[in-house]
């Protein structure tokens, strides 16, 4: 019984130290095995402060839906323009914000 349990142990022991050197490998940014050494990390440029890529999403989202809504037929009983209007008016916002950064 003493055996066994010395065994079983021995073999836990084994177990964590073989699963601690594939966790501590794996750490983001380690090297793969068999890899060429990896070159020093460069910093990421920084963000333009003068860029606002959601901003300027927007504002190209609101042109294809302006443009989707202009192509739709004209039975919307004013709907169609009124909605039309809002994205003019929308897209003017988006840009006058944009302007306020500038």
């Amino acid at each position: 019984m003493k055996r066994r349990l010395t065994l079983w142990a021995a073999g836990v022991v084994l177990l964590a130290a073989a699963l601690s050197l594939v966790v501590f490998h794996a750490r983001p940014g380690s090297a793969q095995p068999g890899a060429p050494p990896a070159s020093p990390r460069v910093a990421a440029p920084a963000p333009d402060p003068q860029r606002h890529p959601r901003v300027e999403a927007a504002i190209r989202h609101l042109e294809a839906a302006r443009s989707e809504l202009e192509a739709a037929p004209n039975i919307f009983h004013g709907h169609r323009e009124a909605a039309i209007k809002r994205i003019n008016e929308a897209i003017g916002e988006c840009n006058r914000a944009l302007e306020s950064v500038r």
